[in-house]
């Protein structure tokens, strides 16, 4: 299953890309909002739907990279996340912005999972050091769509940052489709990854890993608009969310090494304790830069053990199964960020900014606490591919 490390490194690349395209539109919502009176709570929406339909995408198409098609998901979903970035630079409506964030979360919710699983059985023993690290490179696009929109914007217009990101993402699909991937020999039956959840250890990082993205989507949908209200300068809108994403692309591998090591699920459920009081406290600090400075210890905590769940769901899963394995987990977890998203851009609308972050910091707890006994016996698993696909067996 190895793979060339050119190709690798496309696929790295590819990844910060689509993340750098998600965090252009991040950080242009209170544009969006102000330009074309779209309210917080239709803004809200445009985040989430881009995660309904990668949700999609992951649970019904990830699956076929398991079945000799890992190629053509990602060049495809590639494809079709290039249109819908074209569309949204194109978009001053709501219904077209929803409809560019329909293509763009369907495109990613295709190529993801194929490029994790060719990543995660590139290098079955370094399974912790390459998810980490490709979640570095996934945060580093993404702080890296802030600098591009405060570069562009203001000179060029709102489509400028857009096109650019399309434009780049453009360049790496032919190179992709040149590339041979080397396709499972004896491909599984099962046409979706749904019964993998009869295991517990992948149960119980399911739902570990949905407190993530609640956290996400809430964060998300919400601090361009907090930093607006609290009126913080845009450059500390667009410059706070790289400061926020540096100590994430520095320790990304090495927490991804901390995780196999010493078992993700594990470490994810007190990463995320810390998380949630981070949470809660954005919901009640008075300035801006009190945000950016608690910022700075949630990422360094998250930057350890954020990786913690899709490690375990390697770990568990069988590695004939990697593709629908990721993408049960990541779908699950987009629909996830897609509720969030809308329900704390309502939450934020009618009940304010502290409710709406001790609602989901509470939540977060919960989803730990109930994954983490959900999981059993394989809350310690570590080690290898083939030794975390073992332990679940035994559990």
């Amino acid at each position: 299953m190895r793979s060339s490390p050119r190709l690798i490194l496309v696929l790295q690349l590819t990844t910060a890309l689509l993340a750098a395209g998600y965090g252009v539109m991040f950080t242009v919502l209170d544009d969006f909002r102000d330009k074309y009176s779209i309210s917080e709570s239709s803004l809200g929406l445009v985040v989430a739907i881009g995660f309904f339909t990668s949700f999609i995408g992951q649970v019904t198409l990830a699956p076929l990279a398991d079945r000799g098609h890992a190629r053509s998901l990602m060049v495809w979903g590639m494809s079709i996340v290039v249109g819908g970035t074209v569309l949204m630079a194109m978009g001053k409506t709501l219904p077209a912005l929803l409809l560019a964030r329909f293509f763009m979360g369907f495109g990613t919710g295709m190529a993801v999972p194929a490029i994790r699983r060719v990543i995660v059985l590139a290098d079955p023993e370094n399974l912790g050091r390459n998810l980490g690290r490709l979640l570095s490179l996934d945060v580093a696009g993404f702080a890296a769509g802030p600098v591009v929109s405060a570069l562009t914007v203001g000179t060029f217009g709102l489509a400028a940052p857009f096109l650019l990101m399309a434009g780049a993402l453009a360049v790496l699909v032919p190179i992709v489709a040149s590339h041979h991937v080397q396709e499972t020999a004896d491909p599984p039956k099962e046409r979706f990854a749904l019964d993998l959840l009869r295991e517990r250890g992948m149960a119980g990082a399911v739902v570990i890993g949905l407190a993530v993205f609640l956290m996400i989507g809430t964060f998300d949908a919400l601090w361009a608009l907090m930093m607006d209200d609290l009126r913080a300068p845009q450059w500390m809108a667009n410059v706070g969310i790289t400061v926020f994403a540096v100590p994430l692309v520095i320790l990304g591998p090495l927490g991804g090494k901390l995780a196999q090591r010493h078992g993700p699920l594990r470490v994810s459920t007190f990463g995320l304790c810390g998380a949630a009081l981070a949470m809660c406290a954005y919901g009640f600090l008075p300035a801006a830069w009190m945000l950016l400075a608690v910022g700075v210890v949630h990422s360094t905590n998250d930057g350890l053990t954020v990786t913690g769940t899709g490690i375990a769901v390697g770990l568990v899963a069988p590695p004939d199964r990697q593709a629908g394995a990721q993408g049960l987990l990541g779908g699950l977890q987009t629909l996830t960020g897609g509720l969030s998203a809308i329900s704390a851009g309502w939450s934020y609308q009618h009940f304010g900014r502290g409710r709406t972050f001790l609602a989901c910091a509470l939540i977060m707890v919960t989803l730990v606490g109930v994954g983490a006994w959900l999981s059993g016996a394989a809350w310690g698993v570590r080690g290898s591919v083939e030794d975390g696909a073992a332990v679940a067996l035994r559990v």
